[in-house]
Order: structure tokens, then sequence, then C-alpha cells
């Protein structure tokens, strides 16, 4: 049986990762003015925290909701495993990418495709997290044979877990829009955040329902809207299109729906 001092200490840690995520967000664009590489580091780095955050949560309220039985939260929980290890390239953010490994000229007049689940309030998530849609295949996809491939499970149950993940997330439709459009692999890039707000709405509606408290200043404050206001519909997609004009500002230009 879960102790609920345990529980209530773990939704604590993560809801202050959450806020601190939230303020290097906020802090990115002057920071990104005077070192790329620290406001990209900033939020890369307290994202990862959010997912250690969310792991530990997973750890100690396992009885009172099934993680594995939910696209979103099996996700993170592979993704957190992935990045903890750390024994491959893969889940290098956008930003890394563009501005700190290969740099933007490199990719003057490219296009990528941006995916991402949008609210069912219509409401806008206003921070991000982009991966490449091909690591995540890399990683949890038996059929790429990848050398990068998850060992935690085999066989069958690796097939029904990426089966899950897959059909949760309507990746597939991801797949089909970049091969229409004729994008490289990997120039296609799923955003996470929408995907994190999910998974823990529902992780905090199962700790309110088990009479759970939310205990801290950052808890009591983030329980509301994540349990009664913020709804993320992962039967649907948008996309946009982030296209690098020459060596100017980048532009993000919406795709018509």
């Amino acid at each position: 049986m879960s102790d609920h001092r345990v529980i209530e200490g773990a939704v604590r840690n993560l809801a202050n990762a959450m806020r601190i995520f939230g303020e290097q967000h906020m802090d990115f664009a002057a920071t990104f003015k005077v070192d790329r590489e620290e406001a990209i580091d900033n939020v890369d780095r307290t994202f990862e925290m959010k997912l250690e955050a969310f792991h530990t949560l997973y750890d100690v309220s396992r009885d009172i909701f099934p993680y594995f039985d939910h696209a979103d939260t099996s996700l993170l929980i592979a993704v957190r495993n992935g990045i903890h290890h750390r024994n491959h390239p893969l889940f290098c953010t956008l930003n890394h990418r563009l501005h700190i490994e290969d740099g933007v000229e490199r990719w003057a007049g490219a296009s990528f495709l941006l995916a991402r689940h949008p609210t069912t309030h219509g409401g806008e998530i206003q921070m991000s997290h982009h991966v490449r849609l091909d690591d995540l295949d890399a990683r949890l996809n038996p059929l790429v044979a990848s050398q990068y491939l998850d060992s935690f499970l085999s066989g069958s149950k690796a097939e029904k877990r990426f089966e899950l993940i897959s059909a949760g997330l309507s990746l597939q439709t991801i797949r089909d829009r970049a091969s229409q459009e004729r994008y490289p692999a990997d120039q296609v890039y799923l955003d996470l955040m929408p995907i994190f707000v999910s998974a823990v709405c529902k992780v905090f509606k199962a700790v309110k329902t088990a009479g759970i408290g939310f205990k801290g200043f950052d808890a009591s404050t983030y329980a509301e809207p994540f349990t009664s206001e913020l709804a993320v519909d992962l039967n649907r997609l948008s996309f946009k299109r982030l296209w690098l004009r020459g060596y100017g500002p980048l532009d993000l230009i919406p795709f018509p729906v």
C-alpha cells in the first residue's frame, strides 16, 4: 500500500520542477540574446528535471495509477529512462541541434515539420520541447532494429508498448504527413510538452481521487489547473513548419488547417 506522505512529497517535488522549468522558459528569450547555449541548456536540463520528478512520482504511486496503460505516461517514463542512462545520442532538442550542435547556417533554406497535440479547450500551451520523431522510433520501435533500442523490454512486450504509444499519440498521422510533404525523417519533430501536460493531468487526478494532499505552494498552485482545467486531445494533432529562410531570423509558419 502506498504511503500518502511519500506521494505528497513526490507531487511537491514534481510541481517544484514544473515551476523552475516555467521560469527558465520565461527567461529564455532574454538569456538567448546574451548566451544562446546557456539559454537552451537551462530549458533542456530543467525539462529533464521534470522527467526525473515524474519518474519518482511513478515509483511511489504506481499502486494508484496504471502508468503503462496510457500512451502519454508510458512515453514519458521511456524517454526519462533513455535520457537518464544516456548511452545514445537521442533526444537532443530542436533548439540544441540548430543553435549548438549544427548551427543555423547549415540549415539555411531547410524546413522542419513540428507536430503537437492541441488542448481540448482551444487554449495554447505556450511552452514546448521538440524531439525528433525518429529518435522515439530508434529507442522504442523494435521493428527499426536500432542499436539504441531500449533493452528494458524485449519481444512482444516491447512491441505492445510501442503500439500503445504510437496509437495513443497518433504518431502514424505524423509519419503520413511527413511522407506527403516529403520531409526527411531527421526533420520531423514531436512536441513533448502537451504530452507531459496530459500525463500530469491524469496522475494528479488519480492523486486527488485517492485523497492525497497537494502540500506546499507549488503543488497547491498546480493542483487546480491540472485536475480540473487543463486537457489535451491526444487523438488530434496540429502542424507547423519551421522554415529557415536564409541567414535571417527563423520563421515559424503555421500550416493551413
